[in-house]
């Protein structure tokens, strides 16, 4: 009888470092689970809308938007559509009849999880960074629970309510099979050779890429090779440069790296954002890496990531209005030093929590069947 299965609500998204997480902790219920029914609710037009049917999932979009700090008027507008989106989620809530909601962060997570909890459902929240965002700060006094991957989080949640679980990450870079050498070979490159793999998120980071540009004759002359993802938006600017500078067999440019497990094993160095899910992976794969936080994003939030990091030893770390004149130079002198990536290695992968989407997802279940339970349905 289908009211027998588990029935959960995953919401949350907006960026690959939310909706990566989401879809790793549904198919962890799922492996736990397997009759669990699991719908998912984002944010309309936004980039979960594609992925998580692909990922095989249900998904309905609100019509959410995040507020616009800087032109305070737009938020007229915002308002309305959180006001119809909670209007929205609480019909979810009574049509889908979820035994517990799970929030992994961003607006859209915010009409779904406080609808669910003022009607009594039982929620988890995941807050992915070392500095609690907004929506999971309103929304973790309803919470049952909040998972979290940094230390010293109590600052800003109840105590008693905080699991440290650590983010989860995609499986498949864990599953990577491919040798070093292969994998440089994959990318048309010299395995004899150090590479430093430059990634800037799945849209890309004009800083990083302005860097890299910048300085094509310097990474020319380096000795060392680079895989440079430039983000879509970016792609036409980087070729163009490229081109313009001659011949640059050490340099492969492509706009997305479908197979970034063999990016990951090719890479001596690492040079990226500081978003929380890519720090995670960093610390899975023991890898070393160059943070240039960026800058626009809520409270700095990726500053403290990086610091986080920093503190222990784990990372380097350049300010995003220094890069200019900083990262290139600074990358191709670390990939030339063992002892500093066998030093940063190290301390990395201490950081490193194994098994983060299943422990999240035995607590999920562990709310719901308790739900379930009580309620009797």
């Amino acid at each position: 009888m289908k009211n027998d299965n588990l029935r959960i609500i995953v919401s949350g998204g907006g960026t690959g470092g939310h909706i990566f997480p989401a879809i790793s902790i549904a198919n962890a219920i799922k492996e736990q689970h397997p009759d669990a029914e699991i719908l998912f609710v984002g944010a309309l037009g936004r980039m979960e809308m594609q992925r998580v049917p692909a990922a095989g999932y249900r998904i309905i979009g609100l019509p959410v938007a995040g507020f616009d700090r800087r032109h305070l008027l737009k938020n007229i507008s915002v308002l309305v559509k959180l006001f119809r989106s909670q209007r929205m989620a609480k019909k979810i809530i009574r049509d889908f009849k979820p035994h517990a909601a799970v929030g992994v962060g961003g607006y859209a997570s915010g009409p779904t999880l406080k609808m669910a909890g003022q009607m009594g459902i039982p929620t988890l929240i995941q807050e992915q960074n070392s500095y609690a965002g907004v929506t999971n700060k309103l929304l973790a006094r309803n919470a049952k629970k909040i998972c979290v991957a940094y230390e010293g989080m109590e600052r800003f949640f109840d105590k008693d309510k905080i699991i440290l679980t650590g983010n989860p990450v995609r499986q498949s870079l864990l599953d990577g099979k491919v040798s070093k050498d292969e994998a440089v070979r994959s990318f048309g490159l010299d395995p004899k050779k150090k590479t430093i793999l430059v990634v800037g998120g799945s849209l890309g980071a004009r800083t990083i890429n302005n860097c890299v540009m910048q300085n094509l004759n310097k990474i020319r002359q380096s000795g060392v090779q680079f895989i440079w993802q430039t983000g879509k938006i970016y792609i036409e600017e980087a070729k163009a440069a490229v081109k313009e500078s001659g011949e640059m067999p050490m340099l492969h440019t492509t706009d997305f790296i479908s197979d970034m497990a063999a990016a990951y094993s090719a890479a001596d160095l690492v040079i990226s954002r500081a978003g929380a899910g890519s720090i995670s992976e960093f610390c899975l794969l023991g890898k070393p890496v160059i943070l240039v936080p960026s800058p626009n994003v809520a409270e700095d939030h990726q500053t403290k990531n990086a610091l986080a990091l920093v503190n222990r030893e784990a990372a380097l770390y350049i300010k995003d209005s220094e890069a200019g004149e900083k990262l290139i130079d600074t990358a191709i002198r670390t990939v030339k030093e063992p002892d500093t990536l066998k030093k940063l290695s190290t301390n990395i992968t201490k950081l490193a929590f194994k098994d983060s989407a299943n422990v999240i997802a035995n607590e999920v279940c562990k709310l719901a069947l308790k739900y379930k339970e009580n309620h009797g349905h």
